[in-house]
């Protein structure tokens, strides 16, 4: 009875939590009891939580092997500000900080300390364990272990050298993203003792999942999503390098602070965007998948994709970085059958092996998805061999069940012979040139402005003519060759020969009239409690700035919006609000009190 107390006590007094949330419990205690344990819990349900608590409970030290140097920092810092002792063992430090870091450990005066896992591989390093009072291990990020996984990473391979090393530590594994396949692999190769096996459901209640047929280059499209999110902070993945720059620097000139983020760029140039987007000083990160796991920024509230994902797994873990603090947040995917085709190419473009196989299998899941209109959040528990009543207001198919179709045959019909009078050997741009009359100085040096289909497709929109060729080669009527150009399919062929039907979607056909946006802002506390709220934040901000650390590591935004609603008049009520706890309030609760109590 007394270590129960104790650990609701470190829950309140660290933590600021009332009580746990869905499975942390079951986690704490299992690890606590000396069990082996492996957890697959969505992002932002609190996985850091079920190894921290437990390893407050114990004398020694808990070492947690983590894939990214730039998550070590960040779970270092967050660490700090509820005063408990963390370090790390990293390229990024000098042999002296090194040395005064492994000292602490081996005196138990950390209670974590964070390395990577090729670290792992050391002999001198795993001789320095043997001298540490190790509680348990844990991993972090665990489907990095598996090779049927999305993030495979052969250093993790190697982890199953912890229990040959180790025997008798436990050894506590967590991961958001996993099959039943990455599951079985990650306990066999950690080789866990009979472990606690703690499977989540994968929905996420917070987040509201939209997928759109992508308008040319889906800026427009973006930038109504982007209105509703004034001064709020999201990610925008996009497919290569040059759109991310190239999109980063169109948000900037539109007024939304933004910067790329890419591979490519230096790695002072990368760590200044972290850092920047990590303390609200911009807005909005611009990245390929380089931007990648362990983001652990709790306040981003949208995720966009400006084209299909390579798999269902990236996919949910990416706009799984949306909504961390448990409030609402969007995700918007645009995409184009040109996106599933380009990826088809570069798999195709690996040598022949299990994993190519599984490759194709992973995006024709992928492309299924985002046209889909069946629940998306049920798509993605059923990938992931769960399963989810229909989400009613969550997504985009469930708030419009009955999307209204169109009949373009006639178009069609238009477009499939422009294709084959113009000889099946040019792009879809250029196809959508002649349809449209245009003047163009190569439909004129081909003399393709002498044909029977020149300027018969001038009632549509540019826009539109792309819609009805994604949707043709959607329908397999068409399919892209070397060097992206248009050629009939067997299907588009009957088409042509049969007048058969095609139909689309209405909404994917409509023009968008200028200053038509219904765009509303989005807000988490209403009426006077917003106000309150941005005072909150903007406090918060000047809090950080002078502490040095993220805003949201001084208190998450459901802590303020918590706190704007109660309006705390002294340390007890304070102390009531959720996320605050004793050592946060002794680090800044007296500033928030008497803003509260000015309010």
């Amino acid at each position: 009875m007394l270590a129960e107390n104790k650990k609701y006590s470190v829950l309140k007094s660290v933590f600021g939590h009332s009580s746990f949330r869905a499975f942390q419990e079951e986690a704490v205690d299992a690890i606590v009891a000396g069990q082996d344990v492996m957890m697959i819990l969505p992002t932002g349900a609190g996985k850091s939580l079920c190894y921290q608590l437990p390893a407050l409970l114990m004398n020694g030290v808990t070492v947690v092997v983590s894939p990214l140097l730039a998550l070590m920092h960040d779970q270092i810092t967050a660490l700090s500000a509820f005063g408990i002792d963390a370090a790390m063992v990293s390229s990024m430090q000098t042999a002296q900080e090194i040395e005064i870091t492994m000292k602490k450990a081996m005196n138990a005066e950390l209670k974590f300390l964070y390395v990577a896992p090729e670290r792992l591989k050391s002999g001198e390093f795993i001789r320095f364990l043997r001298n540490v009072p190790m509680d348990f291990f844990v991993v972090d990020e665990a489907h990095c272990v598996s090779e049927w996984g999305h993030e495979f990473r052969e250093d993790y391979r190697q982890l199953y050298r912890l229990r040959e090393l180790f025997p008798s530590v436990l050894i506590a594994a967590f991961t958001a993203t996993a099959t039943h396949l990455v599951e079985h692999d990650i306990l066999s190769q950690l080789r866990l003792n009979d472990p606690v096996l703690i499977r989540a459901k994968v929905s996420r209640e917070n987040l509201r999942i939209t997928a759109q047929n992508r308008n040319g280059n889906g800026r427009e499209q973006l930038m109504e999503f982007l209105g509703s999110y004034e001064n709020e902070s999201g990610i925008v993945y996009t497919f290569t390098r040059k759109e991310a720059e190239a999109l980063a620097q169109f948000l900037s000139l539109k007024k939304i602070p933004a910067q790329a983020y890419h591979a490519g760029l230096p790695t002072h140039q990368k760590n200044e965007t972290y850092r920047a987007f990590l303390n609200d000083e911009i807005r909005v990160v611009v990245a390929t998948v380089a931007f990648g796991m362990g983001i652990d920024k709790s306040n981003i509230r949208f995720v966009v994709h400006t084209s299909l994902p390579k798999t269902i797994e990236n996919y949910y873990q990416e706009i799984g970085r949306a909504g961390r603090d448990g409030l609402d947040a969007s995700t918007l995917l645009l995409f184009s059958t040109s996106d599933f085709l380009e990826r088809r190419r570069m798999i195709e473009a690996q040598p022949e092996s299990a994993y190519k196989k599984l490759a194709f299998e992973k995006l024709e899941a992928t492309s299924k998805f985002a046209s889909s209109q069946v629940c998306r959040h049920q798509l993605i528990a059923e990938y992931f061999d769960d399963s989810a009543i229909a989400c009613q207001t969550r997504c985009d198919n469930c708030l419009q069940p009955d999307k209204e179709s169109m009949d373009i045959t006639q178009e069609s019909l238009k477009l499939l012979s422009c294709v084959y009078r113009s000889g099946q050997r040019f792009g879809l741009h250029y196809v959508v040139d002649i349809l449209l009359g245009s003047g163009n100085e190569k439909i004129i040096q081909n003399g393709h402005n002498t044909l029977s289909v020149y300027g018969i497709g001038k009632d549509k929109s540019r826009g539109q003519w792309l819609t009805i060729g994604d949707r043709l080669l959607e329908l397999k009527a068409l399919r892209q060759g070397e060097f992206k150009v248009m050629q009939l399919d067997e299907h588009g062929l009957e088409i042509i020969k049969k007048s058969l039907p095609v139909t689309i979607r209405k909404e994917r056909m409509a023009e968008k009239k200028k200053g038509s946006s219904s765009t509303t802002k989005v807000t988490y506390a209403s009426g006077a409690n917003h106000l309150i709220f941005e005072k909150l934040r903007v406090l918060r901000t000047d809090i950080a700035k002078r502490a040095g650390v993220p805003p949201y590591v001084v208190f998450s935004d459901k802590t303020l919006q918590d706190m704007a609603v109660k309006l705390p008049k002294n340390k007890d009520e304070m102390l009531q609000v959720g996320g605050v706890g004793d050592v946060k309030f002794e680090r800044y609760g007296e500033a928030f009190l008497a803003l509260c109590i000015s309010l």
